[in-house]
């Protein structure tokens, strides 16, 4: 019989707060990789032509909408990334092969496959160490059956490279196991999400999650005395009522003439950035398509200093993903099925995944954002009259961390006040 292997993803952002404080581990690893993009697999240099990872957040975007075209979206790919790359520690063969070209990976010899693993753990070791005015805590754990040894390569290489914890489960005793799993997300995420698992399979072994826990503050906060309802344009034949938020200031822009877009930079304290597109009425599906990091690139080449009255609805949405299903019309099929090779993990070719879910939770508000990133930018006052942009239509949410060049969050919001 084969052996279920339950892959749950996890991604949680909290509300944001202007003073936070890091709760998590601070890794010691040498960075100077993360800066050159011919060196770290996961980090894109726009100089330079890395490796397609850059584009996975796009591709698996495209997956999404594909299904859900009219609908709020907001996923992590890092999350998403992380814990597949963390199975493949376990996969061979096509298996291991489907994953990582899934992830935009090509070129498997095993120096490769070493320095894909490297990777992640350079870039989870920084991200865990941000500073005072970001909260980022990423991390990964197993849950494995009673009695069941997973083998040993396996354990110490998703130990060293992804630092995972190790937990025992009674998973006859399904109830039992999924609230344990439950508690120990629910705790990680400061009770945010209580219950990322709705089901076990008496047959299950292991069940491997990710979360990712982040809360940091606007560089420049709105002020909530300037927050009034307005209208946002769900459609042409739809508005309703939201908390608009308000903003003269400095920020770094670009209108994009060939895509008939507005793109607007907001830098958070600490490392990270949010990027706010905005297409024109009519022209989302256009934008949508050309989304590419060769795409994000050149709107950062493109970003100047402009005075803005900027208004942006507060937001609170949630997602919840098949990651099992995208990715199977993605091509990764092989891990969900009875010709999984996860070998690596047992010993023997009797595990496949049988679900992958992947939750999400974005609150955006006066003080900060959910998400990822923050970058400090000293913005000047400039004289000339300010222009007014205002997101009161579907808009695209890009958010990165510059530290490690990294997408740690992207989302649309099509309906504000859609949960």
């Amino acid at each position: 019989m084969k052996y279920l292997l339950c892959l749950c993803l996890l991604l949680a952002v909290l509300c944001a707060v202007t003073h936070c404080h890091h709760g998590g581990i601070c890794h010691e690893v040498n960075t100077t990789n993360l800066h050159d993009g011919s060196e770290n697999l996961l980090t894109h240099n726009c100089d330079k032509k890395g490796s397609n990872y850059a584009d996975f957040v796009f591709r698996f975007y495209k997956q999404v909408i594909s299904q859900e075209a009219d609908k709020n979206v907001f996923f992590s790919p890092m999350s998403i990334s992380t814990a597949f790359a963390m199975l493949a520690v376990g996969a061979k063969s096509t298996t291991l092969s489907q994953i990582f070209e899934g992830l935009g990976f090509d070129n498997l010899s095993e120096t490769r496959i070493h320095d894909i693993h490297e990777s992640f753990h350079e870039v989870l070791a920084v991200l865990n160490c941000t500073d005072v005015n970001i909260t980022l805590n990423i991390g990964n754990a197993l849950f494995t059956a009673i009695g069941y040894e997973p083998q040993e390569t396996f354990l110490q290489n998703t130990k060293q490279y992804y630092d995972a914890d190790f937990f025992s489960s009674n998973f006859h005793e399904t109830e039992e196991a999924k609230k344990q799993i439950n508690k120990y997300i629910e705790e990680k995420t400061k009770g945010k999400i209580p219950e990322l698992i709705g089901h076990l399979d008496p047959n299950t072994v292991l069940v491997l999650v990710n979360y990712i826990f982040f809360k940091a503050a606007w560089e420049k906060s709105f002020d909530p005395l300037r927050t009034l309802e307005d209208d946002f344009f769900v459609n042409t034949n739809t508005s309703v009522r939201v908390h608009m938020m308000q903003r003269d200031s400095s920020y770094d822009s670009y209108y994009d003439q060939d895509l008939s877009c507005e793109v607007v930079e907001l830098p958070y304290q600490g490392t990270a950035r949010a990027l706010f597109i905005l297409p024109d009425d009519g022209k989302m599906k256009q934008v949508e398509d050309a989304l590419s990091q060769e795409t994000i690139c050149k709107w950062d080449n493109k970003l100047a200093s402009r005075r803005l009255d900027l208004q942006l609805p507060k937001i609170s949405i949630s997602g919840s993903y098949d990651v099992k299903s995208l990715f199977k019309e993605m091509g990764i099929t092989e891990v969900f099925s009875s010709n999984a090779d996860l070998s690596g993990i047992s010993g023997s070719r009797d595990l496949q995944v049988s679900q992958a879910i992947h939750k999400a939770l974005l609150e955006v508000d006066e003080a900060g954002t959910e998400a990822a990133g923050a970058t400090a930018i000293i913005l000047t006052r400039v004289l000339h009259p300010s222009v007014t942009i205002r997101f009161n239509r579907p808009f695209i949410i890009l958010i990165s961390d510059k530290a490690t060049g990294t997408t740690l969050f992207m989302g649309k919001i099509v309906d504000p006040t859609r949960k």
